[in-house]
């Protein structure tokens, strides 16, 4: 299996490296997500987000309209795109040269965004699983591709998830897609392990911990877990009192090879970043 050597990722026609930990800010479109759904719905506040995020220093703004979180209404993929379609419409204009990223798992979703708004990336928390021409379309689009392990779909993934080696589970799934993708000429490949997707509590910190494991790709990690429920339920809060905790374990990712930190709170990854940075330079 040939994966990439060179740690870099094309982004709008520039090669980043991805050894320099970059940030992504999560923008919710969505009227039901986990943390702070509802909230951005208007052109106002989209825009304001979007101002607040990149002077804090954000890197990728991650744009999604279908919640995923554990038993969350299925939406049409006609709904998905009218949302993102609105708000692309307004950022584009106002930030033409941002780097966008699109969360979803749809081909079609996909191909409308990148062709219609030049979006940057596709996230897609399925990895071709929930869509079978989304491997070719993104082939074929020559956009970055996130694609992250799930076991099972968004409205099934919680309902008692089990593994006999967590671990050696998401590799094979890795190499398999990685693959897959390579066959069909996909050159920037991004993997993100899924936390909380089809993992109880006990995977994800097992996951986290044993996070380099995963370095045997050679492709750029992305993590998040920001204000999830392995961090709230662990310390028995409210995910708007996860903060701290999701710094503290944004820290460890890092400290373990994470690339990419997806996150709601850019201000205090990026702090992360800075910190980790300066101590593995000491």
């Amino acid at each position: 299996m040939n994966y990439l050597s060179e740690k870099t990722i094309n982004l709008r026609g520039k090669l980043h490296s991805w050894e320099h930990p970059m940030v992504m800010g999560i923008l919710n479109i969505t009227p039901d997500s986990f943390f702070d759904g509802g909230q951005y719905q208007l052109q106002a506040d989209i825009l304001k987000r979007c101002e607040s995020i990149l002077l804090e220093g954000v890197e990728i703004i991650d744009i999604g309209a279908y919640s995923s979180r554990p038993g969350a209404e299925n939406v049409s993929g006609e709904e998905e795109l009218k949302r993102l379609s609105t708000a692309l419409t307004w950022i584009r204009k106002e930030y033409p040269n941002t780097i966008i990223s699109v969360d979803t798992f749809r081909a079609s979703v996909a191909e409308e965004v990148v062709k219609n708004f030049e979006v940057d990336i596709i996230n897609d928390i399925a990895a071709g699983e929930l869509d079978n021409k989304m491997f070719e379309t993104v082939a074929r689009l020559n956009v970055p591709y996130v694609m992250m392990h799930m076991k099972g779909t968004p409205q099934s993934m919680q309902q008692n998830p089990k593994y006999n080696n967590l671990i050696q589970e998401i590799s094979n799934y890795f190499a398999k897609k990685v693959e897959q993708l390579s066959y069909l000429g996909v050159n920037d490949i991004i993997i993100d392990p899924g936390f909380g997707f089809g993992k109880t509590l006990e995977h994800n910190y097992q996951l986290l911990k044993e996070l380099t494991q995963l370095h045997l790709f050679q492709l750029p990690i992305l993590v998040g877990v920001s204000r999830k429920s392995m961090i709230y339920k662990l310390l028995e809060v409210e995910p708007k009192d996860a903060l701290n905790g999701t710094s503290v374990l944004n820290t460890v990712a890092l400290l373990n090879g994470a690339n990419i930190l997806r996150v709601h709170d850019v201000k205090e990854a990026v702090e992360c970043v800075k910190l980790v940075q300066q101590l593995q330079n000491a």
